[in-house]
């Protein structure tokens, strides 16, 4: 599975108020949370964003709360994935439930920057920044499983019928 988009990066310890404001967790609408995705943090995201870009932060991102809302806002907003140096862990586990593709990759957010045009081979665990590869830690097949279908409950359904 291979991913390729525009980026759009952020620095450390972006957390999940940052993401989705707290003020807009009485829905689970998703696509009322992406209109509030980042809004304080990058008041243009949403209307900068489109569907295939990516997400790329410094270390620690999705940090705070445990608000699955946070990751439902993101893959709502049309991002294909988020590359960070590092991710808070429950919001890792969240993304990957929702089928949001996290790559744990600190040499290719050094080699990124807002506007330029990522690529990553999912299976493979690499991420493509002008030509050179960077090495992230693949995916075990399970998770590329839950992933490729679109989430943990979108599985689940798959294999029980």
């Amino acid at each position: 599975m291979n991913i390729k988009g525009k980026v759009h990066k952020y620095g450390a310890n972006i957390d999940t108020d940052a993401i989705i404001p707290a003020r807009y967790l009485n829905t689970s609408d998703a696509c009322e949370l992406a209109r509030h995705c980042l809004e304080d943090l990058d008041r243009d995201f949403i209307s900068k964003v489109q569907n295939g870009d990516i997400i790329v932060a410094e270390a620690n991102f999705g940090c705070g709360s445990s608000r699955e809302h946070a990751p439902v806002a993101i893959k709502a907003a049309g991002v294909s994935a988020v590359i960070a140096s590092s991710f808070a862990r429950i919001f890792y586990r969240n993304a990957i439930n929702i089928g949001l593709p996290v790559i744990e990759c600190p040499e290719a957010v050094e080699a990124l920057s807002t506007g330029m045009v990522a690529e990553i081979d999912l299976e493979k665990g690499l991420v493509n920044v002008d030509g050179k590869d960077y090495q992230a830690k693949p995916y075990s097949e399970f998770v590329l499983q839950i992933i490729k279908a679109g989430g943990l409950m979108q599985l689940t359904k798959e294999l029980i019928s």
